[in-house]
């Protein structure tokens, strides 16, 4: 099971990558890097996805309540309420992929891929492969 630099290494080898983090979206803060960030920076890219991640997983039409007061409720998940988003640019596609942990489940990867040479379905395959085996240490 692989710890944050191994799985952010493996995330990197998908073909079109230019940069992975874990992001804890409740502090905005990037537990790990690798690649390249879109601003420059990874750790204003983990503030800015983490709003976003954030977003999804609290607003109700996304992640409906689990008390089944929600419209098309399915059976309740002790996970993540959102499984993976992906941000589609002119030039890339940003996929965050929630990652379920022992504690209170408010990490995600970030994997930024380039349009032309990324393989969207590979790369949320690969993520969830690798968000489920990530081992917090």
């Amino acid at each position: 099971m692989p710890g944050i630099d191994e799985c952010l290494l493996e995330a990197m080898a998908l073909p079109g990558a230019r940069g992975a983090a874990l992001v804890d979206w409740s502090s905005g803060l990037a537990l790990g890097t690798a690649g390249d960030s879109p601003v420059g920076d990874h750790e204003t890219t983990a503030a800015e996805t983490a709003e976003l991640a954030r977003a999804a997983a609290e607003y109700e039409s996304f992640a409906p309540a689990a008390d089944g007061s929600g419209a098309g409720d399915g059976p309740a998940s002790a996970g993540p309420p959102v499984e993976d988003l992906i941000v589609t640019t002119r030039t890339g596609y940003h996929v965050l992929r929630f990652v379920e942990t022992s504690f209170d489940s408010s990490v995600f990867l970030h994997l930024w891929l380039d349009r032309t040479d990324g393989n969207l379905a590979l790369a949320r395959l690969r993520l969830r492969a690798l968000a489920e085996g990530l081992v917090l240490r």
